[in-house]
């Protein structure tokens, strides 16, 4: 039945008043509070990740009634919530990693790739059902952000600013529901290598990172906190890290917090490196993206194959001699050789997969590491379909 027309001299039928645009993340409100007494950055060789921090940080907070607030950037401080809020019981939340770098070019701050991490975030917002953003809008504000904190850019090798975007869900209630109400804040970091040397990795399925249907393909908070038990697990058995497996013939999905690559010799002699597919078991890697991009320029010219590999094949090309080298990819270890893998399953005895690392004079994952590192410095030119990936702050 139509509503009948209003009598109240307003073109508006009653009943069918409009509801208030909820108000979107704006940059143009940003409000700056400098910290008025910021401590120096902590020496270089002293850094450790995520263990120091910049005198600065970015919030807004999300109401489903009014929208985004206006952001703020202030000082580094302790976040105040309700006890019930939902992210404490229930844990909606997700983040991103992002770096930051002191352009060898320009001498001034550039993010890489940030495009790309504003896009998963919201899709991983989305998954938990939190509000979502212009990405443009937050990428605005973090280069403000980064901007004013230029001087806790480390600029030695291997260092960089370390960003971590956040949004949770603070609605105080008990119940088990979506949270509308959100907090989104930004911290950064600087930081050193995560690994220093080459890792260690133990495959047990008993443990399983992420299944089809599930949130593996997300950058939800709720994926790390069931890694931390197996993690333990690996460490008390001599090892530095998980594989994760995954199904009866045991899929290699990821490695620890970063994405997996096999370098292989097939029985022509020619080299293939293989990662698994994206299909939702593991995250889609922004650095995994860059390895992809980049690999087939290194002098071995390999093949690069997005498929999935098994544990026993992986186990056959070791005991072959095939295996040349694997490696793990992601923002904060960038690339991290893996010297040997553990196989341990119940009641059977632990099968080694080792590399060989006969691909010449310069490995393929130390390879890569340096022509990322050029790029994100500005020290090397983005080639044709590389445009956008180094973003100036200013």
């Amino acid at each position: 039945m139509t509503a009948p027309a209003s009598t109240d001299g307003f073109s508006t039928p009653l009943g069918k008043l409009p509801v208030p645009a909820l108000a979107p993340l704006d940059p143009a409100k940003l409000v700056v509070n400098v910290n008025p007494s910021p401590p120096p950055p902590p020496p270089t060789e002293t850094l450790v990740f995520g263990h120091a921090f910049a005198p600065h940080m970015l919030r807004a907070s999300f109401s489903p009634v009014t929208g985004w607030s206006s952001p703020e950037i202030g000082p580094y401080a302790p976040i105040s919530l309700d006890p019930s809020a939902a992210v404490f019981h229930y844990a909606p939340s997700c983040f991103e990693g992002m770096k930051a770098f002191i352009s060898e070019k320009t001498g001034k701050p550039v993010l890489w790739r940030p495009r790309d991490n504003m896009a998963r975030l919201r899709r991983s917002a989305e998954r938990a059902a939190l509000p979502t953003f212009d990405e443009e809008a937050l990428l605005g504000l973090i280069k403000t952000l980064v901007t004013l904190d230029a001087a806790w850019i480390p600029t030695a090798p291997g260092t960089s600013l370390y960003i971590r975007p956040v949004i949770i869900g603070i609605r105080p209630s008990l119940g088990v529901r979506q949270s509308p109400e959100a907090l989104l804040y930004v911290i950064a970091s600087p930081a050193g290598p995560y690994f220093p040397k080459p890792v260690s990795l133990l495959a047990d399925p008993n443990y399983v990172r992420s299944w089809p249907g599930g949130t593996g393909g997300h950058k939800l908070s709720l994926n790390y906190a069931s890694t931390f038990t197996p993690l333990i697990s690996a460490e008390e058995r001599g090892y530095n890290q998980n594989l994760w497996l995954f199904g009866e013939d045991r899929q290699i999905t990821e490695v620890g917090q970063a994405n997996f690559f096999a370098l292989i010799r097939d029985k022509d002699g020619s080299l293939e490196l293989i990662t698994p597919p994206l299909n939702g078991l593991v995250l889609p890697g922004i650095t995994r993206s860059t390895v992809l991009s980049l690999a087939a320029n290194h002098p071995i010219k390999p093949r690069v194959r997005e498929r999935n590999i098994t544990m026993s094949e992986l186990y056959n090309l070791s005991t072959e001699g095939r295996v040349v080298e694997l490696f793990g990819s992601g923002t904060a270890v960038l690339i991290i050789p893996i010297e040997k893998i553990g196989w341990e399953e119940d009641g059977q005895p632990v099968r080694f997969v080792t590399v060989v690392g006969e691909q010449g004079d310069v490995a393929l994952g130390e390879w890569l590491r340096s022509e990322m590192e050029g790029r994100m410095r500005g020290a090397k030119k983005l080639e044709h379909g590389q445009e956008g990936w180094l973003v100036d702050c200013a």
